[in-house]
């Protein structure tokens, strides 16, 4: 099980920075979460899609990151285990 510190709230979560441990990509910040209603768990977190050309055309589709690719939450930045935004689950 990966070594997650405990956070207080969600609004902590959002503040804090998603980098990719497997290229080193800032991913962005959190913009939403998945939770487990029955259980109340924490199931993924959801960062902003990657922009388009030249952010002129929006941007793509959030992407899901499930609890269990989250690898360590520290004080500023969350690390997980993703290279590209086409490796994860996309919402």
């Amino acid at each position: 099980m990966p070594n997650k510190s405990i956070v207080n709230s969600t609004r902590d979560l959002k503040l804090k920075e998603v980098i990719s441990i497997i290229d080193g990509k800032r991913m962005g910040h959190i913009t939403d979460i998945e939770i487990d209603v029955e259980s109340g768990r924490l199931t993924a977190i959801v960062v902003p899609g990657m922009g388009r050309f030249l952010g002129l055309f929006g941007r793509n589709e959030d992407v899901v990151i499930p609890w269990d690719k989250i690898n360590k939450i520290g004080m500023d930045v969350i690390l997980v285990e993703g290279g590209s935004f086409g490796a994860l689950k996309h919402e």
